[in-house]
């Protein structure tokens, strides 16, 4: 995994080197969290997915990086504090969904059923946000 989170924190747009996104993708009543190769490697997990019905709400939180948001252990997947957190977050009552790049905006999907009760994820583009809010 070294080398996934030092592709990661060494990405630095003046450099020409980009790190990889989840996006959002809505197709037949559902929505799926589209992982790139290298994020379902340092997460240790498939892009997840879940029907429209099932999802509670939608926010957008400026730093993820709280107590208030993140809950429990990383466990599986990939993690530097306030860098990377890639995986499963795991607490008592459940399990969150994480693919968070240093302190930059992201939104948090709230699902009623599923493996996850969350997906908390950097936002690539506000759009996606927009029309998953439009379709809830």
């Amino acid at each position: 995994m070294y080398w996934l989170a030092a592709e990661v924190l060494n990405d630095d747009r003046k450099h020409g080197w980009r790190r990889p996104l989840a996006h959002l993708l809505i197709k037949d009543g559902r929505v799926r969290l589209n992982l790139s190769r290298m994020e379902k490697i340092g997460a240790l997990h498939s892009s997840p997915e879940a029907k429209l019905s099932d999802i509670e709400s939608v926010e957008i939180v400026e730093n993820p990086w709280s107590s208030a948001y993140l809950k429990g252990m990383r466990a599986p997947g990939t993690g530097v504090p306030y860098r990377i957190l890639l995986g499963t977050m795991k607490y008592r009552g459940g399990k969150d969904f994480c693919a968070i790049y240093r302190r930059t905006p992201s939104a948090i999907i709230a699902l009623k059923e599923g493996p996850f009760k969350r997906w908390i994820f950097e936002i690539k583009d506000m759009g996606e946000i927009k029309a998953l809010e439009a379709l809830i």
